[in-house]
């Protein structure tokens, strides 16, 4: 057990825990983010990233996760990479847990996003970032004039599916099956839009391509006839899922395991506040859980300030970077 109780841990290790790490330790808080084995996010499954502020040329998604924590290492963030097993948050100080080894704070931010869902296919994974994408809104300028397929029934996938017409010139929308669970006036404007052609009672058996994706292979539900769809990319628009797991029976949740929030990041148990995809299931991008994670420290350190009088002007005076 860590003897010290520290002000400020933060779970979770992509945009929004790296944006609290960076404000938290110019405030002084010294914070403890543990980032997970796999950190960085959805962002590190992601190429090119072209509509982040400041990266004029663009930037490849695990440089720029690479990017957020040495600018919070700069001014004294601690990590530990590592995935924390369980928390209690029943009383304080908070208690998080990496196996037997305990960690105490005052404040906690968790940061923990949320992972797309996936097919489960190696040709899928292998393709990830050269044609497999998760994001329409994050990727669909990378597929100007070209041919894709979106897998998926939702609203999201119907979305994803018009959004992307904007800029492929064709688009092919799979589903297992006849009906959609999407709402109807979402399935009509995509059945309007002539560039969207239908391939249902159907799932993606493979996805083709050695270094891009080049084509997709279907196998019907009801026959098992394999067909191929020339393609330049996949976009998998079978929904996401919190990660939330770790805090069943603690934190408020909605139907869908979002974490609930008010006032701004705090959650319902005073002191610990959450940010980012784990929060936000509807624009999922690196510059609003960035934002959320700046608003979350923004309101850890108010809350630290009513507790224990730290002062609040610290977040926004300058600091000098921890030496190197």
């Amino acid at each position: 057990m860590s003897e010290s109780v520290r002000e400020l841990i933060i779970i979770g290790g992509g945009p929004a825990g790296y944006t609290a790490a960076l404000y938290a330790a110019r405030a002084n808080l010294d914070p403890l983010v543990i980032e997970g084995f796999q950190w960085g996010g959805q962002l590190m499954i992601t190429s090119d990233v072209e509509n982040y502020p400041g990266y004029v040329e663009g930037v490849l998604g695990p440089e720029m996760m690479k990017d957020f924590r040495r600018q919070a290492e700069r001014f004294g963030a601690e990590y530990i990479s590592d995935d924390v097993t369980r928390v209690h948050f029943s009383e304080r100080p908070f208690r998080v847990y990496i196996g037997d080894d305990e960690y105490r704070s005052q404040a906690v931010i968790v940061a923990t996003g949320a992972n797309a869902r996936q097919l489960g296919l190696d040709s899928e994974r292998g393709l990830q970032g050269r044609g497999v994408s998760y994001c329409a809104v994050c990727d669909a300028a990378f597929f100007r004039e070209k041919e894709v397929v979106v897998v998926g029934g939702g609203d999201s996938a119907m979305e994803e599916a018009t959004f992307l017409t904007k800029f492929a010139d064709k688009v092919t929308v799979v589903h297992r099956r006849e009906d959609f669970r999407a709402s109807p006036i979402m399935l009509d404007r995509a059945r309007a839009n002539d560039k969207i052609d239908w391939v249902t009672n159907a799932v993606v058996d493979e996805v083709v391509g050695e270094n891009a994706v080049t084509a997709v292979r279907t196998r019907d539900v009801n026959t098992d006839e394999l067909a191929e769809i020339s393609a330049d990319g996949l976009f998998v628009a079978i929904g996401h899922d919190p990660n939330t797991e770790l805090f069943g029976g603690q934190l408020e949740m909605d139907e869908q395991g979002y974490l609930i929030t008010h006032d701004g990041t705090a959650t319902n148990v005073e002191g610990v506040f959450a940010a980012g995809d784990v929060v936000d299931h509807t624009y999922r991008q690196a510059i609003t859980a960035a934002g959320m994670g700046s608003m979350a420290a923004l309101d850890a350190e108010r809350w630290l300030t009513a507790q224990e009088g730290h002062p609040y002007e610290a977040l926004t005076a300058p600091r000098d970077p921890a030496p190197a």
